[in-house]
């Protein structure tokens, strides 16, 4: 597949990513807006069931990656096999993701009858919310890398969407686990929401997730499996085209 092909897969998957999450929230909380715990689990289930779906969609095209760590992993980690993102791919792919997930938020926000862009006023500050952001960011990308690693691709829709919707309610942050969706995620003051001042610890968290999980497959998943990638083996992308 060409960059630009599947560069407007990671933009438009995370796109729809981010208008899942953004959007589930604004429904859950029209829908039951006196239970809290009833709006997050309507929030998390929509948001596991489209992630599961949109990498059946993009798979195959991109590798469904949607989020800067999990890319900016499979960089690193293509140093060593020679399987994986080039510097230029990986800088095409975090753009990708950052304006789909801008462009998922306004979507959700218009479908919705809501200003295109109002900034969040929800505050997510303190440290144990740093440390379920990083905890929550390692586990998603240790998943990922130790299907492709296995050789269970096949199982990451279905693992990745249940990772995603049960880490809503495992960590105290609901797992955001993705700098873009976090990004997006400040432009809508509704349940989803995360105020722009708070933006820059959950992306610090996240990256130091994803350098944890860097160590966590060195030393539990050292070797890869011959064509093994990120989400959807390369084998399997060649026959696709």
């Amino acid at each position: 597949m060409s960059l630009a092909r599947r560069a407007t897969a990671e933009l438009a998957g995370t796109g729809l990513l981010v208008a899942a999450v953004v959007g589930s929230g604004i429904a859950a909380a029209r829908l039951s807006p006196h239970d809290t715990g009833l709006q997050l689990l309507e929030n998390a289930v929509a948001t596991g069931l489209a992630l599961s779906a949109l990498i059946l969609t993009f798979g195959s095209v991109s590798g469904a990656h949607f989020n800067p760590a999990v890319s900016a992993v499979d960089w690193w980690l293509a140093r060593r096999t020679g399987t994986g993102l080039t510097s230029g791919e990986l800088t095409a792919y975090i753009g990708a993701q950052t304006a789909g997930s801008i462009g998922g938020a306004v979507l959700a926000n218009l479908m919705f009858r809501l200003p295109a862009v109002t900034p969040a006023a929800t505050t997510r500050h303190g440290p144990h919310l740093w440390l379920a952001e990083c905890i929550a960011t390692c586990g998603l990308v240790l998943l990922i890398v130790s299907l492709a690693r296995s050789g269970r691709t096949s199982a990451a829709p279905a693992a990745v969407g249940a990772y995603i919707a049960a880490a809503y309610w495992w960590t105290s942050s609901t797992s955001f686990a993705n700098p873009a969706v976090t990004i997006g995620r400040t432009l809508s003051d509704t349940f989803a929401g995360i105020a722009p001042t708070s933006a820059p610890g959950f992306l610090a968290a996240q990256a130091a997730g994803a350098l944890l999980a860097l160590a966590a497959i060195a030393w539990w998943f050292p070797h890869a499996r011959p064509a093994a990638g990120l989400i959807v083996p390369h084998e399997q992308e060649a026959t696709s085209r």
